[in-house]
């Protein structure tokens, strides 16, 4: 079964085709993977829920120095800290819940490991209360 993209997706990719296409791969992931999800889009970002925010992208608004040109950036919140070179940033708000966030520039990028942490997050956001 094809993912749909909402015209919101469509109009928040706009003058965005590779972020887009990354995009595009982690949707059907997503879902085929984590089917009870339930996606929204925002200004400034696509949430991806199941009663509760476990991931969300966004566009990159500022560019640390050293990171590429084009990507998207996936957030997700996991109860402990991934130790990745796929991991831009971390932040612990709370004990023990962690803020990651990851450059993705390309689909290849949306492996096994991205969807482990996928599954990590779905699965944390439903324990918090």
């Amino acid at each position: 079964m094809e993912t749909e993209f909402s015209l919101e997706e469509l109009a928040f990719f706009e003058g965005f085709p590779l972020e887009f296409a990354v995009y595009r791969k982690l949707k059907e992931a997503i879902f085929r993977e984590l089917p009870q999800s339930s996606c929204r889009v925002q200004k400034t970002q696509i949430s991806f829920d199941n009663r509760r925010l476990y991931a969300c992208v966004s566009l990159p608004l500022r560019r640390k120095r050293g990171w590429p040109e084009h990507f998207l950036m996936l957030t997700l919140g996991l109860p402990s800290k991934k130790d990745s070179p796929r991991v831009a940033v971390a932040t612990e708000p709370y004990p023990n819940r962690w803020t990651h966030h990851i450059l993705l520039e390309r689909e290849e990028q949306i492996d096994s490991e991205l969807l482990c942490w996928l599954r990590e997050a779905y699965e944390f956001s439903l324990s918090k209360r």
